[in-house]
């Protein structure tokens, strides 16, 4: 990845999280993170990662909330950062929180038990 599509990775993550937060008036968009936001080189398309609060389902209509907005999120995008194309949006769950929740979890699951057998 290019230093221009990582600064314009950077610009975007910020610009969408405010336009997430405040502009966007879907029901079905719940209290949504942009994790992050990566650029292709050519600066045609991005990938946005987010995270969800709330259960599968909600996560669901969340990514459909979305995508039925990115055409009004990708204009909006457009006003705020000066390109000659906005790139395309493709809206993608940060599987990674759920990770490092996970290995938490077990790493505790694992001290606990350890701690059991000592006694």
């Amino acid at each position: 990845m290019s230093l221009r599509s990582t600064r314009v990775g950077e610009q975007m993550k910020k610009e969408l999280s405010d336009i997430l937060g405040r502009k966007l008036k879907d029901p079905r968009v719940g209290f949504v993170t942009v994790t992050d936001v990566e650029v292709s080189g050519d600066l045609q398309q991005a990938k946005v990662f987010i995270s969800v609060l709330g259960d599968a389902e909600k996560r669901s209509d969340t990514l459909k909330g979305l995508e039925k907005a990115k055409g009004f999120i990708r204009s909006e995008l457009g006003q705020r950062i000066r390109l000659r194309k906005t790139p395309e949006l493709l809206f993608e769950f940060d599987e990674s929180i759920d990770y490092g929740n996970r290995i938490e979890s077990l790493l505790h699951q694992i001290h606990k038990e350890e701690k059991n057998e000592e006694e």
